[in-house]
């Protein structure tokens, strides 16, 4: 089963940052995934058993969905092909073999819970890290 193998992967990925980070819960997992991926509703069925036991237990998952799009070379255009595997441009007909959007798969960004014992990380002499520390909302922090 490929979607649980993709839940795991991203609750690791989610699991490492939060460790990084000195937070034990996570509240909310942003994904990008392609429509091409054709997994949006079997993530969603297997994230919540794939997470478990781990700091994404409880978590929700957010994805976007990223249409297919492909281009033209006759027309020299990005279109919308008219079917998830339906590589012909919708206006002239002829095979778009580019696809442009529809294939990601990532991680766009992690909000964490910050509870009683958790701790914001140690940036130490780094200015900038500080003030972007500063300047995100109270207990909420982004992976981009």
């Amino acid at each position: 089963m490929h979607e649980l193998a993709l839940a795991r992967s991203v609750i690791e990925l989610v699991e490492e940052y939060a460790t990084e980070n000195n937070c034990s819960r996570v509240e909310r997992v942003h994904v990008r995934l392609g429509q091409l991926s054709a997994m949006t509703r079997a993530l969603y069925f297997c994230f919540r058993s794939a997470s478990r036991g781990t700091c994404c237990e409880g978590a929700t998952l957010c994805i976007e969905e990223i249409p297919l799009t492909v281009k033209c070379g006759f027309c020299d255009d990005v279109k919308q092909p008219s079917g998830r595997y339906n590589f012909r441009c919708p206006d002239c007909g002829r095979p778009t073999p580019q696809v442009v959007t529809g294939r990601e798969m990532q991680l766009v960004s992690i909000e964490l819970d910050r509870g009683p014992n958790d701790h914001p990380p140690n940036f130490g002499s780094d200015p900038l890290a500080n003030q972007k520390s500063r300047n995100t909302e109270p207990g909420i922090q982004h992976v981009e």
